[in-house]
């Protein structure tokens, strides 16, 4: 395994050192409800930005508060986006430039939600291995994780060998509201020059072993539509009398797929690629158990004969349908006997690389118009698709992730895995398209965090040495760099 140069082991040993300070460094910010769904929070979402914004010109950072607009709530209201943070640190032209990208507001959190703990008071795990709070592992973890390997660098007296440029924003949670726009404005001025893009808003795969992240799924949202009557009705007097919204509903969500999960709808999987023989490689070697993931999920049994490679690509590079809910229809306890007046069957696809949303659509909307006029149902049909969001993939042999790759060995002695996500991340394209280069997930939490959930966490391992990846890479982007150019 490659030796620590003599200047990172100095910046490693700096981060074992000031675990402590850098632990606080995330207690203060988690402290912050910065919750970005919740209009009365959105002082604090803002003053989470206030406070990031400081701690990065603490670190001699140029920083900007972005004015990104007005919100409109669902009550007609309208409030203030929080602002959106560019910074830069460092503009020496012989060295490469990293945007990085995290964000700073978190899903809503209480203890009477069944946390153990108080979700916005970080608290150390009595066996001193995890620190729980909201925010912890979605996003501010990995946030001061970059703060912490600054630091170390400029605390040892040495020279970061790349400019880095951050772009923070607080309505990840809620929709990135206002970035978009933002990336747009500035694609000319701030995001230009960008030799490397790095995200870390995701997580390894399991809990041992760290990885890469070069793929992600898009999503396609849809409504069926189904309408019966001018009202609800009573089964015992008009059952058997009309066809029924919801008998037509689940008709039609039926024909979307088959009980091996097979996409029924024809034509969707004519733009998805093939396996590529390097693909079927890497997903040989991806440290993945079978059995320890259908625990963890609670399944008795689980599709594809359980196969390691087959189960992956179903979870990240295959489409994959899935029904939501259905809305109209009774979902209380107890018992009701009502003909539910109209429904909405809620689904959405998981799309692949190479296929496009709008054709997505089409093939949707003419298969379920078709399923519908042979039914022949009197009642009224509608479907739209709510949402379109492509899928990303990543080129893997680029400098951004060999210089990743490397840095992981130096700090936890390991080749990585190189995985995809069966998620969406929006913003990932947007960072591509915007400053045209490559983009990399450089997960550092692990995958039992809990992000969004209750007792949300981050290991003190994954932290501490996270700060360590992180600085790390910057440190093999700006040597690998130097050897192309």
């Amino acid at each position: 395994m490659t030796a620590v140069p003599a200047d990172l082991g100095k910046i490693f040993d700096y981060v074992a050192n000031n675990k402590e300070k850098f632990i606080s460094r995330l207690r203060e910010v988690v402290r912050i409800p910065s919750v970005s769904s919740a209009p009365d929070k959105r002082d604090d979402v803002i003053a989470m930005a206030r406070v990031t914004e400081e701690k990065l010109k603490k670190l001699g950072a140029k920083t900007e508060l972005c004015d990104v607009g007005m919100q409109k709530l669902s009550d007609g209201r309208s409030i203030r986006l929080p602002p959106v943070i560019l910074g830069s640190l460092g503009e020496d032209p012989n060295k490469p430039t990293i945007l990085i990208y995290g964000h700073l507001d978190v899903q809503p959190a209480a203890k009477e939600d069944g946390w153990n703990t108080d979700p916005f008071e970080l608290t150390l795990s009595s066996d001193g291995k995890r620190l729980y709070g909201r925010g912890a592992s979605d996003d501010k973890g990995p946030v001061m994780c970059w703060l912490n390997a600054i630091e170390s660098y400029q605390s040892c007296h040495i020279d970061v060998p790349a400019n880095l440029k951050f772009v923070l924003e607080s309505m990840e949670e809620s929709g990135s509201e206002g970035l978009e726009d933002l990336l747009q404005a500035r694609k000319d001025t701030f995001f230009s020059g960008v030799d490397y893009v790095c995200i870390s808003d995701n997580y390894w795969l399991g809990t041992k072993k760290p990885c890469l992240t070069y793929g992600l799924r898009g999503i396609c949202y849809f409504f069926v539509e189904i309408e019966c009557a001018a009202k609800d009705l009573h089964s015992g007097l008009y059952g058997g009398v009309l066809n029924e919204a919801t008998s037509d509903l689940i008709h039609l969500l039926d024909s979307l797929i088959d009980r091996q999960g097979n996409i029924m709808v024809p034509g969707i999987q004519d733009d998805v690629l093939p396996v590529t023989d390097e693909e079927k490689e890497l997903y040989k070697n991806i440290d993945f158990s079978v059995s320890e993931f259908k625990a963890e999920i609670g399944s008795k049994q689980l599709l594809h004969n359980e196969d390691k490679a087959k189960i992956l690509m179903s979870r990240w590079r295959f489409p994959s349908i899935s029904i939501h809910g259905i809305e109209g229809a009774f979902a209380e306890e107890g018992s009701k006997t009502v003909i539910p007046r109209k429904v909405i069957g809620k689904f959405s696809m998981r799309i692949v690389p190479n296929m496009d949303p709008l054709k997505v659509e089409e093939c949707v909307v003419k298969h379920l118009t078709s399923v519908w006029n042979k039914r022949g149902s009197a009642n009224k049909f509608k479907v739209i698709m709510t949402h379109g969001g492509r899928s990303w993939v990543s080129d893997i042999n680029h400098i951004n992730y060999t210089a990743a790759r490397s840095a992981v060995k130096l700090v936890y002695k390991v080749e990585p895995d190189l995985t995809r996500e069966g998620g969406s991340i929006p913003i990932t394209i947007n960072l591509e398209e915007v400053t045209g280069t490559n983009v990399i997930l450089i997960p550092i939490g692990c995958c039992d965090d809990g992000a969004h959930s209750q007792n949300e966490k981050i290991d003190v391992l994954n932290y501490i040495e996270g700060s360590k990846l992180l600085a790390a890479y910057i440190y093999e982007i700006g040597r690998m760099h130097s050897k192309e150019t």
